[in-house]
């Protein structure tokens, strides 16, 4: 080392010891370019050692000691060597200054995160009002006033500009901001920015006839840019889908200004003028139709492999966590084996990392939890028909209890919250939807607190922070509790495809989307006998023939004769058809579960269904056995054994067959009950359930990083 680097070192040592007695601030740029592995320590041993020993007994050991606890302390300690003070000094606007800092550096916002900012709230020192994470705080704008959503194209003629922008005004109480942004979209850079780009001077919504006609022609296509892979840009000519929309939302701003002016004359007379949309063009059947079409063929194709692909998720989530389990009984730096692959541990002891034979680095942990919420989305959609943004936004309070009035059995329902027609709903929740929910209320609780974290969600539709609620789908993000994307949900959906090796008829990968379980469920519940109007209020529209599109099961031919048939009916008893149901349906349809009531349990025969076995029901396989009944069930069993020993001995074979049934079918569901029986206690006792041999499965990971 020479005398330069030797100096530069002395000098760095005692900058840093000024620094940690509060002598001197250290700029944050220089600090980042420090890379002193004793800075952390020799801070939090002389700075404020009662303030990190207070943060450390709240985050606790495991969570101080990580690879992501340590990054946190080096930011907490740049801040503090920075600012001056302890802990309790740092204010919002310091750590906002050092996240801008941190984005700005070689690093990036990866070394450092905003697990800092958390155990600031956690300790307590920052405001109430102060914001709940820092994480997408750069990519989050608000929402947009109506004259920047109209500036964002430029408007030439102050006069339309204005008008635009009262016209926005007018209507954003009755949208939502999704909407309004799109409306004011069509209106400036699809309609009024193009007309004035190539007819300039217009100050008047009084278009001549060529520049109208000029403009739908432009608006038919539009040109799609796709990278080749030798880097070049192919550009190709496409037609604009949302071409109808753009159309009725100009035809409607002109009927809008046009009714309003008989109200406010003086406001919006002066702007009346011929609407340049006809009726005609703002329906666009022919695109419907093919749609229709083209979402009925995917939920044809993807129905009848619902069950492989939910038994596909269910095994890909036991293989990883198999991995799992394998890697953290594995000391850090030892050899162990995946599928008969090799692997080395990783040096840090909490997580589970590990390198394959090529030094690829494998993220275990970050691949079990993959797979886990693959699993469990599957399973919450296709028990459910939520909207994917439904099932996101789905806490634990959703989960509510209603007792029948006639029996007092007690009956769980699941609380939607409003989606996309603010109408809150409630569904029936299914034993196999409750052992879902259930699964994912273990693994999203504290294990310190053994409450749900409450979490922030932004609403990328809304542009909003919500209020901070005790979110189902979060996760532990490097030790922050975080919400889980929609586009997430959509990634992982792939993996569990590519795991199954699940194709179409073109030898293509069948993709799910959270929309298609949507379809199928609706396809599934009107298949199997639900009313229509019934399957609406579950899905939650507002309009029955959009529940109706959604059924794919009948040829087309059938599904145009049911239409027929259904505005025949409409026609002749509007009042009666195609209505939210009345307070009499709904208690019929409660009054079902009532009537399943067996001593021995439940059945479960579909709604609107007679019993097929004429009231048999030790016989019937839709017989759910309580296990509080099983020693009535013992005794039927014994007196059915006696009564066939009886029938022996007296000659009567012509009931020994009906006998032999019956008691096959109690013998039956006491093996039920005890299977049942022995996967609880083994899901209590063991922790973890025994996984069935999937050596034959591959242990490639789409997690994988050079």
């Amino acid at each position: 080392m020479n005398s330069a680097a030797v100096r530069g070192t002395n000098i760095q040592a005692g900058l840093l010891m000024l620094a940690a007695a509060d002598v001197i601030r250290l700029a944050l740029p220089w600090q980042m370019e420090l890379n002193s592995p004793h800075v952390r320590t020799v801070v939090e041993e002389c700075r404020d050692p009662e303030g990190f020993a207070s943060l450390r007994e709240i985050v606790g050991n495991e969570r101080w000691t990580s690879t992501g606890g340590g990054r946190a302390r080096r930011a907490l300690t740049r801040i503090m060597l920075a600012k001056g003070g302890g802990l309790a000094d740092i204010t919002v606007g310091d750590t906002l200054e050092y996240d801008a800092e941190l984005r700005r550096s070689v690093h990036g916002v990866s070394s450092g995160g905003t697990l800092y900012y958390a155990w600031l709230r956690e300790l307590g020192h920052l405001p109430a009002d102060a914001p709940t994470t820092l994480r997408f705080l750069d990519k989050v704008t608000g929402q947009l006033t109506c004259a920047q959503l109209v500036d964002r194209h430029p408007v030439a003629s102050p006069g339309i500009r204005t008008l635009l922008i009262d016209y926005l005004e007018e209507r954003r109480p009755r949208l939502d901001y999704s909407t309004l942004d799109n409306l004011a979209r069509h209106l400036t850079r699809n309609f009024w920015a193009d007309i004035e780009r190539h007819h300039p001077g217009i100050e008047t919504l009084r278009l001549p006839a060529e520049a109208v006609t000029a403009w739908k022609e432009r608006l038919r296509t539009r040109i799609q840019r796709r990278r080749r892979p030798d880097g070049s840009i192919e550009e190709t000519v496409v037609e604009r889908f949302e071409r109808t929309m753009v159309f009725i939302n100009v035809r409607a701003f002109y009927l809008d200004i046009a009714r309003w002016a008989s109200e406010e004359p003086a406001r919006w007379g002066p702007w009346v003028a011929p609407c340049p949309i006809k009726v005609a063009e703002t329906a666009n059947r022919k695109r419907v139709t093919r749609t229709k079409a083209r979402m009925d063929q995917r939920t044809r194709e993807r129905l009848p492999m619902l069950e492989a692909f939910a038994r596909a998720a269910a095994d890909h989530h036991r293989l990883r966590a198999s991995h799992l389990e394998i890697a953290r009984a594995t000391p850090p730096g030892a050899r162990f084996t995946l599928d008969g692959a090799p692997y080395i541990r990783g040096a840090n002891p909490v997580g589970a990392a590990a390198r394959d034979e090529q030094g690829r680095l494998v993220h275990l942990d970050r691949a079990e939890h993959r797979a886990f919420w693959a699993w469990a989305t599957v399973e919450f959609l296709r028990h459910t028909g939520a909207r994917v943004e439904e099932m996101l936004e789905t806490t634990h309070h959703a989960m509510i209890q209603y007792r029948l009035p006639t029996t007092g059995e007690i009956v769980p329902l699941l609380q939607i919250a409003p989606s996309k027609n603010d109408a809150e709903r409630v569904l029936l929740v299914s034993p196999e939807l409750a052992d879902v929910l259930a699964t994912i209320i273990r693994r999203a609780r504290d294990p310190k607190t053994g409450l749900i974290p409450l979490v922030t969600r932004y609403d990328s539709e809304e542009r909003q922070w919500d209020p901070p609620a005790p979110l189902l789908f979060q996760y532990n993000r490097g030790g922050e509790a975080s919400v889980i994307h929609s586009q997430t949900i959509r990634e992982i959906l792939k993996e569990t495809v590519a795991f199954m090796r699940l194709t179409d008829a073109t030898g293509r990968p069948l993709v799910f989307t959270p929309q298609d379980f949507r379809r199928m469920f609706i396809t599934d519940a009107i298949r199997t006998g639900l009313p229509p109007h019934i399957a609406q209020v579950i899905a939650g529209h507002a309009n029955i023939n959009t529940t109706m599109g959604y059924n794919a099961v009948y040829p087309t031919e059938t599904i145009e004769a049911h239409r027929a048939f259904i505005a025949r009916r409409r026609t002749l008893r509007p009042s009666q058809e195609y209505r939210t149901p009345t307070d009499a349906e709904w208690e019929d349809f409660l009054g079902h579960f009532e009537r399943r009531k067996l001593s021995v349990g439940t059945c479960a025969r579909a709604y609107g269904t007679a019993c097929i076995h004429e009231h048999a029901c030790v016989r019937c396989s839709m017989l759910r056995p309580d296990p509080a009944q099983r020693p009535r069930l013992v005794e039927i069993r014994d007196n059915l054994i006696a009564r066939i020993l009886e029938a022996e001995r007296e000659g009567w074979l012509g009931e020994t067959d009906g006998l032999q049934v019956s008691l096959s079918g109690a013998e039956d569901k006491l093996a039920q009950l005890d299977t049942a029986v022995d996967r609880q206690q083994q899901a209590v006792h063991l922790g973890m359930p025994t996984f069935p041999d999937l050596a034959s499965r591959t242990a490639s990971d789409s997690l994988v990083q050079p």
